[in-house]
């Protein structure tokens, strides 16, 4: 047996509005109801952004508390739920450490050189970091060049971050207008990203054939209007469901299965390399 394969939607993210896209959800029900759409495509996990009545990106504990309660009203438990600590330039680690102080979520993810930043407070993501242990916060270190990895090691080794397998997103691209490059792929790949248990997401047209990439090498996907708007024949997506539905397509070949909520759960901390062992022991 091998690990499914975990779909999380990432619809909004920080920074694209209805400009771009008249489906991107800006507010707590718009969230929910892509959550709803996203489940029924194939999505694990929700991963989400919120926006104050500007429209702006924020951390605000009390928008995440409402737009987490309106994605359980729809989905239950059915998606893992998933908030962001992206500072945007905007939040500093402090100020993001309180966030997820203030929410406890069940999961979070955090960019590491915004958490800890060359030079940055140690202490601080330590303690972070066993306060999230301590609560079972599945919590997931975004990465945006595969020397990042190297940086784990070292901070692990000091006791900065759990040992490993971590949880990591892998991010191809940039918000300009750089999409995701073979190269940058094929350097987290050789740099050892699947000791990790790995997440891909990836700027950009091309984001489903790397999503698929990403399946056969064993890896995790995250997609949707945050990285991308288009669906892999160049046509406009309809909406982020649309974009996880031809996810499932392109993933198919692989024969890992789509992986349930439940599924990305267990298999959080798990190093890839040992899934099927622990999946044909509790067959």
């Amino acid at each position: 047996m091998t690990h499914p394969f975990a779909i999380a939607v990432a619809p909004n993210g920080a920074r694209r509005t209805k400009a771009d896209h008249p489906r991107l959800p800006m507010t707590a029900d718009e969230i929910a109801r892509d959550a709803a759409e996203a489940l029924a495509a194939g999505a694990a996990m929700i991963h989400l952004h919120v926006r104050d009545s500007n429209g702006a990106h924020t951390l605000d504990a009390a928008l995440y508390r409402e737009a987490v309660a309106a994605v359980r009203k729809a989905v239950g438990n059915d998606l893992v739920v998933q908030v962001t600590t992206e500072a945007v330039g905007r939040y500093t680690p402090d100020e993001q450490v309180a966030v997820i102080d203030a929410l406890q979520p069940e999961s979070v993810s955090i960019a590491l050189r915004e958490i800890l930043p060359e030079n940055g407070d140690e202490r601080l993501a330590t303690s972070l970091f066993e306060r999230m242990e301590k609560a079972g916060t599945l919590h997931q270190i975004i990465i945006y060049e595969a020397a990042e990895l190297a940086r784990l090691d070292a901070l692990a080794g000091r006791g900065v971050l759990p040992d490993g397998p971590l949880a990591v997103l892998a991010v191809l691209g940039r918000y300009t207008e750089q999409g995701a490059t073979d190269g940058e792929l094929a350097a987290f790949l050789s740099n050892g990203i699947d000791r990790h248990q790995w997440m891909l997401c990836a700027f950009g047209p091309r984001e489903t054939e790397f999503m698929a990439r990403a399946a056969r090498a064993g890896g995790h996907a995250r997609v949707g209007f945050e990285n991308n708007l288009w669906l892999p024949d160049g046509s406009l997506a309809s909406d982020n469901a649309a974009i996880v539905a031809a996810t499932v397509a392109k993933a198919g070949d692989c024969d890992r299965g789509v992986a349930k909520a439940a599924d990305l759960r267990r298999l959080w901390r798990v190093p890839a390399s040992a899934v099927s062992e622990i999946s044909a022991a509790s067959g």
